[in-house]
Protein backbone atom coordinates (compact mmCIF):
# COMPACT_ATOMS: atom_id res chain seq x y z
CA UNK A 1 0.00 0.00 0.00
CA UNK A 2 2.89 2.41 -0.13
CA UNK A 3 4.62 4.71 2.24
CA UNK A 4 2.40 5.81 5.02
CA UNK A 5 2.76 9.77 5.68
CA UNK A 6 1.86 10.93 9.21
CA UNK A 7 2.36 13.55 11.37
CA UNK A 8 2.73 13.96 15.38
CA UNK A 9 0.57 16.56 17.95
CA UNK A 10 2.77 16.39 20.63
CA UNK A 11 6.25 16.67 21.77
CA UNK A 12 6.72 14.55 24.82
CA UNK A 13 8.54 11.49 25.62
CA UNK A 14 6.04 9.55 24.39
CA UNK A 15 6.18 11.19 21.02
CA UNK A 16 9.77 10.68 20.71
CA UNK A 17 9.00 7.03 20.29
CA UNK A 18 6.84 7.28 16.57
CA UNK A 19 9.88 9.48 15.62
CA UNK A 20 12.30 6.64 16.34
CA UNK A 21 10.26 4.24 14.56
CA UNK A 22 9.86 6.10 11.56
CA UNK A 23 13.62 6.84 11.52
CA UNK A 24 14.39 3.31 11.76
CA UNK A 25 11.46 2.37 8.76
CA UNK A 26 11.70 5.18 6.27
CA UNK A 27 10.57 2.76 3.55
CA UNK A 28 7.46 2.27 4.99
CA UNK A 29 6.78 5.68 7.50
CA UNK A 30 7.11 9.33 6.45
CA UNK A 31 7.11 11.79 9.53
CA UNK A 32 5.94 15.24 7.78
CA UNK A 33 6.58 17.27 10.71
CA UNK A 34 5.89 17.00 14.60
CA UNK A 35 3.34 19.65 16.16
CA UNK A 36 5.00 21.54 18.90
CA UNK A 37 2.92 24.23 21.25
CA UNK A 38 5.88 26.68 21.44
CA UNK A 39 8.81 28.30 19.15
CA UNK A 40 11.35 27.56 21.13
CA UNK A 41 10.13 23.68 22.24
CA UNK A 42 10.41 23.21 18.31
CA UNK A 43 13.51 24.84 17.55
CA UNK A 44 14.89 22.01 20.17
CA UNK A 45 13.32 19.19 19.03
CA UNK A 46 14.39 19.53 15.59
CA UNK A 47 18.15 20.61 16.54
CA UNK A 48 18.09 17.49 19.18
CA UNK A 49 16.51 15.01 16.83
CA UNK A 50 17.06 16.39 12.99
CA UNK A 51 13.22 16.08 11.75
CA UNK A 52 11.25 18.93 10.77
CA UNK A 53 8.64 20.42 13.68
CA UNK A 54 6.06 23.62 13.16
CA UNK A 55 3.75 25.54 15.35
CA UNK A 56 1.43 25.81 12.65
CA UNK A 57 -1.82 23.73 12.81
CA UNK A 58 -2.31 25.26 9.35
CA UNK A 59 0.99 23.29 8.08
CA UNK A 60 0.10 20.06 9.94
CA UNK A 61 -2.83 19.92 7.65
CA UNK A 62 -0.93 20.75 4.23
CA UNK A 63 0.51 18.20 4.16
CA UNK A 64 -3.07 15.94 3.90
CA UNK A 65 -0.70 13.01 6.00
CA UNK A 66 -2.77 9.16 5.99
CA UNK A 67 -2.81 9.67 9.66
CA UNK A 68 -2.32 11.67 12.57
CA UNK A 69 -0.91 10.93 16.12
CA UNK A 70 -2.12 12.18 19.21
CA UNK A 71 0.36 11.65 21.48
CA UNK A 72 -0.01 14.69 24.04
CA UNK A 73 -0.76 14.66 27.99
CA UNK A 74 -3.53 12.27 29.29
CA UNK A 75 -5.67 15.24 30.36
CA UNK A 76 -5.61 16.84 26.86
CA UNK A 77 -5.81 13.49 24.18
CA UNK A 78 -9.80 13.26 24.19
CA UNK A 79 -9.47 16.93 22.95
CA UNK A 80 -7.21 16.75 20.45
CA UNK A 81 -8.02 13.46 19.32
CA UNK A 82 -11.56 15.09 18.47
CA UNK A 83 -10.03 18.42 17.02
CA UNK A 84 -8.21 16.15 14.48
CA UNK A 85 -11.25 13.45 14.09
CA UNK A 86 -13.59 16.24 12.98
CA UNK A 87 -10.77 17.81 10.47
CA UNK A 88 -11.70 14.54 8.70
CA UNK A 89 -8.13 12.79 9.70
CA UNK A 90 -7.90 9.28 10.79
CA UNK A 91 -6.42 9.53 14.60
CA UNK A 92 -4.08 6.97 16.29
CA UNK A 93 -4.14 8.75 20.00
CA UNK A 94 -1.71 7.32 22.98
CA UNK A 95 -3.63 5.27 25.34
CA UNK A 96 -5.95 6.34 27.06
CA UNK A 97 -8.58 7.89 24.84
CA UNK A 98 -10.06 8.99 28.29
CA UNK A 99 -10.64 8.27 31.83
CA UNK A 100 -14.25 9.44 31.85
CA UNK A 101 -17.42 7.25 30.62
CA UNK A 102 -19.01 10.22 28.91
CA UNK A 103 -16.19 11.22 27.10
CA UNK A 104 -15.77 7.40 25.71
CA UNK A 105 -19.12 7.52 25.00
CA UNK A 106 -18.74 10.59 22.78
CA UNK A 107 -15.78 9.19 21.28
CA UNK A 108 -17.62 6.33 20.37
CA UNK A 109 -20.25 7.88 19.22
CA UNK A 110 -18.25 10.11 16.72
CA UNK A 111 -16.80 6.47 15.59
CA UNK A 112 -20.26 5.25 14.43
CA UNK A 113 -20.73 8.48 12.91
CA UNK A 114 -17.75 7.90 10.56
CA UNK A 115 -14.46 9.52 12.49
CA UNK A 116 -11.67 7.53 12.37
CA UNK A 117 -9.78 6.80 15.31
CA UNK A 118 -8.09 3.69 16.62
CA UNK A 119 -5.82 3.20 19.99
CA UNK A 120 -2.41 2.65 20.77
CA UNK A 121 -3.02 -0.24 22.91
CA UNK A 122 0.32 -1.88 21.60
CA UNK A 123 0.96 -4.73 24.40
CA UNK A 124 -0.54 -7.62 22.02
CA UNK A 125 1.56 -7.02 19.43
CA UNK A 126 4.74 -6.93 22.02
CA UNK A 127 6.82 -9.85 20.27
CA UNK A 128 6.63 -11.89 23.95
CA UNK A 129 3.31 -11.40 24.06
CA UNK A 130 2.37 -12.01 20.95
CA UNK A 131 4.28 -15.70 20.62
CA UNK A 132 2.67 -16.61 24.76
CA UNK A 133 -0.96 -15.26 23.02
CA UNK A 134 -0.65 -17.41 20.10
CA UNK A 135 0.45 -20.60 22.06
CA UNK A 136 -2.24 -19.80 24.46
CA UNK A 137 -4.72 -19.74 21.50
CA UNK A 138 -3.71 -23.20 20.36
CA UNK A 139 -5.66 -24.30 23.86
CA UNK A 140 -2.36 -26.22 25.27
CA UNK A 141 -3.66 -25.46 28.99
CA UNK A 142 -6.68 -26.09 28.21
CA UNK A 143 -9.63 -22.88 28.46
CA UNK A 144 -7.66 -20.60 30.69
CA UNK A 145 -9.62 -19.81 33.80
CA UNK A 146 -7.46 -17.54 35.70
CA UNK A 147 -5.02 -15.16 34.79
CA UNK A 148 -2.17 -13.22 37.53
CA UNK A 149 -0.77 -10.27 35.91
CA UNK A 150 2.01 -8.29 38.18
CA UNK A 151 3.56 -6.72 34.98
CA UNK A 152 1.33 -3.91 33.24
CA UNK A 153 -0.68 -1.67 34.46
CA UNK A 154 -4.16 -0.29 34.00
CA UNK A 155 -6.01 -0.52 30.45
CA UNK A 156 -2.81 -2.43 28.97
CA UNK A 157 -4.00 -5.02 31.86
CA UNK A 158 -6.95 -5.25 31.11
CA UNK A 159 -6.45 -5.70 27.80
CA UNK A 160 -4.11 -8.60 27.76
CA UNK A 161 -6.49 -9.89 30.87
CA UNK A 162 -9.21 -10.19 28.19
CA UNK A 163 -7.60 -11.36 25.44
CA UNK A 164 -6.56 -14.31 27.62
CA UNK A 165 -9.72 -15.06 28.79
CA UNK A 166 -11.62 -14.70 25.91
CA UNK A 167 -14.33 -12.74 27.77
CA UNK A 168 -14.46 -10.10 25.39
CA UNK A 169 -17.31 -7.76 26.41
CA UNK A 170 -18.57 -9.82 29.25
CA UNK A 171 -19.46 -7.63 32.20
CA UNK A 172 -17.07 -8.08 35.00
CA UNK A 173 -17.39 -7.04 38.86
CA UNK A 174 -14.00 -5.73 40.42
CA UNK A 175 -13.39 -5.63 44.15
CA UNK A 176 -9.84 -5.10 45.87
CA UNK A 177 -7.69 -2.41 47.99
CA UNK A 178 -4.62 0.03 47.17
CA UNK A 179 -2.14 -0.71 49.59
CA UNK A 180 1.79 1.18 50.24
CA UNK A 181 4.67 0.10 51.16
CA UNK A 182 8.35 1.35 51.37
CA UNK A 183 10.68 0.41 48.43
CA UNK A 184 14.81 1.25 47.58
CA UNK A 185 14.75 2.76 44.11
CA UNK A 186 17.30 1.70 41.66
CA UNK A 187 16.18 3.68 38.74
CA UNK A 188 14.58 6.44 36.90
CA UNK A 189 13.98 6.65 33.18
CA UNK A 190 16.91 8.06 32.68
CA UNK A 191 19.60 7.06 35.14
CA UNK A 192 20.20 4.42 37.70
CA UNK A 193 20.30 5.15 41.47
CA UNK A 194 23.00 4.30 43.87
CA UNK A 195 22.12 6.88 46.55
CA UNK A 196 19.94 4.12 48.67
CA UNK A 197 16.52 6.39 48.63
CA UNK A 198 13.57 5.11 49.83
CA UNK A 199 10.54 5.86 48.88
CA UNK A 200 6.63 4.91 49.42
CA UNK A 201 4.78 2.72 46.57
CA UNK A 202 1.28 1.99 46.00
CA UNK A 203 0.60 -1.12 44.83
CA UNK A 204 -2.76 -2.39 43.70
CA UNK A 205 -4.60 -5.08 43.96
CA UNK A 206 -7.47 -6.01 42.71
CA UNK A 207 -10.00 -9.06 41.22
CA UNK A 208 -11.93 -9.29 38.60
CA UNK A 209 -15.11 -11.67 38.28
CA UNK A 210 -16.24 -12.01 34.50
CA UNK A 211 -20.22 -13.24 34.08
CA UNK A 212 -18.72 -16.31 33.15
CA UNK A 213 -16.63 -17.66 36.19
CA UNK A 214 -13.54 -16.99 34.71
CA UNK A 215 -10.87 -14.65 37.37
CA UNK A 216 -8.25 -12.23 36.93
CA UNK A 217 -6.31 -11.21 39.57
CA UNK A 218 -4.57 -8.07 39.22
CA UNK A 219 -1.52 -6.61 41.41
CA UNK A 220 1.19 -3.66 40.14
CA UNK A 221 2.99 -1.18 41.45
CA UNK A 222 4.47 1.75 38.97
CA UNK A 223 7.50 0.72 40.12
CA UNK A 224 7.81 -2.76 38.69
CA UNK A 225 8.69 -0.75 34.94
CA UNK A 226 11.62 0.73 36.56
CA UNK A 227 13.69 -1.29 39.35
CA UNK A 228 16.53 -3.74 39.84
CA UNK A 229 15.03 -5.54 42.77
CA UNK A 230 11.09 -5.98 41.43
CA UNK A 231 10.13 -8.10 39.02
CA UNK A 232 7.03 -8.22 36.14
CA UNK A 233 5.23 -11.49 36.77
CA UNK A 234 1.86 -13.41 34.97
CA UNK A 235 0.43 -16.63 35.12
CA UNK A 236 -2.35 -18.27 33.48
CA UNK A 237 -3.82 -21.51 34.44
CA UNK A 238 -6.37 -23.86 32.32
CA UNK A 239 -7.55 -27.48 32.95
CA UNK A 240 -4.63 -29.14 31.44
CA UNK A 241 -1.81 -26.89 32.77
CA UNK A 242 -0.62 -23.08 33.76
CA UNK A 243 2.34 -20.88 32.05
CA UNK A 244 4.13 -19.03 34.74
CA UNK A 245 5.83 -16.18 32.44
CA UNK A 246 8.19 -17.98 30.12
CA UNK A 247 7.64 -21.55 31.41
CA UNK A 248 4.41 -23.42 30.05
CA UNK A 249 3.84 -26.75 31.78
CA UNK A 250 0.58 -28.74 30.52
CA UNK A 251 -0.68 -32.76 30.13
CA UNK A 252 -0.33 -33.76 26.25
CA UNK A 253 -3.58 -36.01 25.31
CA UNK A 254 -2.46 -39.10 26.81
CA UNK A 255 -2.32 -36.93 29.73
CA UNK A 256 2.05 -36.97 30.20
CA UNK A 257 3.26 -33.86 32.05
CA UNK A 258 5.52 -31.46 29.68
CA UNK A 259 7.47 -28.33 30.87
CA UNK A 260 8.77 -26.17 28.30
CA UNK A 261 9.78 -22.46 27.63
CA UNK A 262 9.92 -20.28 25.46
CA UNK A 263 13.06 -19.06 23.48
CA UNK A 264 13.90 -15.41 22.55
CA UNK A 265 16.19 -15.10 19.42
CA UNK A 266 17.51 -11.65 19.29
CA UNK A 267 19.74 -9.57 15.98
CA UNK A 268 22.84 -8.11 16.75
CA UNK A 269 21.22 -4.91 18.01
CA UNK A 270 19.33 -6.64 20.62
CA UNK A 271 15.84 -6.59 18.76
CA UNK A 272 13.83 -9.42 19.05
CA UNK A 273 13.83 -11.65 16.21
CA UNK A 274 12.03 -14.26 17.06
CA UNK A 275 10.49 -16.43 19.67
CA UNK A 276 10.24 -20.22 19.16
CA UNK A 277 8.26 -22.53 21.21
CA UNK A 278 9.21 -26.24 21.18
CA UNK A 279 11.30 -25.63 18.01
CA UNK A 280 8.23 -23.86 16.33
CA UNK A 281 8.49 -19.97 15.91
CA UNK A 282 4.96 -18.43 17.30
CA UNK A 283 6.63 -14.90 16.39
CA UNK A 284 8.64 -13.68 13.67
CA UNK A 285 9.80 -9.78 13.12
CA UNK A 286 8.35 -8.21 10.24
CA UNK A 287 11.11 -6.16 9.91
CA UNK A 288 14.97 -6.25 9.07
CA UNK A 289 17.32 -5.38 12.02
CA UNK A 290 16.77 -1.46 12.84
CA UNK A 291 16.92 -1.81 16.68
CA UNK A 292 13.62 -1.24 17.83
CA UNK A 293 12.53 -2.10 21.49
CA UNK A 294 9.41 -4.12 21.98
CA UNK A 295 7.53 -0.91 22.47
CA UNK A 296 8.94 0.10 19.30
CA UNK A 297 8.10 -2.56 17.33
CA UNK A 298 4.40 -2.79 18.64
CA UNK A 299 3.61 0.54 18.23
CA UNK A 300 5.42 -0.02 14.39
CA UNK A 301 2.60 -2.81 13.98
CA UNK A 302 0.10 -0.41 14.92
CA UNK A 303 0.96 2.55 12.83
CA UNK A 304 1.21 0.30 9.71
CA UNK A 305 -2.19 -0.85 9.73
CA UNK A 306 -3.02 3.18 9.47
CA UNK A 307 -3.07 4.18 6.09
CA UNK A 308 -4.83 1.14 5.81
CA UNK A 309 -7.48 1.93 7.80
CA UNK A 310 -8.04 5.49 6.79
CA UNK A 311 -8.85 4.24 3.13
CA UNK A 312 -11.02 0.96 4.23
CA UNK A 313 -12.00 1.51 7.90
CA UNK A 314 -9.70 -2.12 8.32
CA UNK A 315 -9.22 -1.37 12.47
CA UNK A 316 -5.72 -2.63 13.51
CA UNK A 317 -7.32 -2.50 17.22
CA UNK A 318 -10.77 -2.85 17.25
CA UNK A 319 -12.20 0.98 18.57
CA UNK A 320 -14.60 -0.84 21.06
CA UNK A 321 -11.56 -3.01 22.66
CA UNK A 322 -9.75 0.08 23.15
CA UNK A 323 -12.91 1.85 25.03
CA UNK A 324 -13.67 -1.15 26.99
CA UNK A 325 -10.22 -1.36 28.46
CA UNK A 326 -10.28 2.45 29.37
CA UNK A 327 -14.32 1.79 30.98
CA UNK A 328 -12.56 -1.24 32.94
CA UNK A 329 -9.78 1.34 34.26
CA UNK A 330 -12.17 3.42 35.22
CA UNK A 331 -14.01 1.00 37.22
CA UNK A 332 -10.84 -0.10 38.46
CA UNK A 333 -10.39 3.05 39.77
CA UNK A 334 -13.48 2.99 41.69
CA UNK A 335 -12.61 0.12 42.85
CA UNK A 336 -9.68 1.42 44.49
CA UNK A 337 -11.33 4.17 45.94
CA UNK A 338 -13.72 1.91 47.59
CA UNK A 339 -11.65 -0.55 49.81
CA UNK A 340 -12.91 -3.95 49.04
CA UNK A 341 -16.80 -2.88 47.21
CA UNK A 342 -18.01 -4.51 44.46
CA UNK A 343 -18.11 -2.34 41.90
CA UNK A 344 -19.70 -3.72 38.57
CA UNK A 345 -19.72 -2.79 35.05
CA UNK A 346 -22.94 -1.48 33.26
CA UNK A 347 -23.21 -2.25 29.17
CA UNK A 348 -22.16 0.31 27.17
CA UNK A 349 -23.13 0.73 23.09
CA UNK A 350 -19.90 -0.24 21.98
CA UNK A 351 -20.19 -4.08 24.24
CA UNK A 352 -23.76 -4.76 21.90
Amino acid sequence: MGKSKFIIIGSGWRSMYYVRIAKALPEMFELCAMYCRTTEKAEKIARENNIHTTTSIEECVSYSPDFVVVAVNKTSIYEVSKEWMKKGFAVLCETPPSLKLEELQDLWQMHEQGAKLQVAEQYFLYPTYKGKLDILDSKILGDPYNVTISAIHDYHAASIIRKILGTGFENVTIYGKKHKYPVTETLTRYESLFDGRVADKERDRLTFEFENGKMAFYDFSSIQYRSTIRSLYMQVQGIKGEMVNDTFRYLDEENMSHESEITIEKFESGQIESVKFEGKSVYQCPYNDCGLSEDETAIAGLMSGMKEYSLTCKEVYPLADAMQDAYITILMQEALANPNQEIKMQSQNWMM
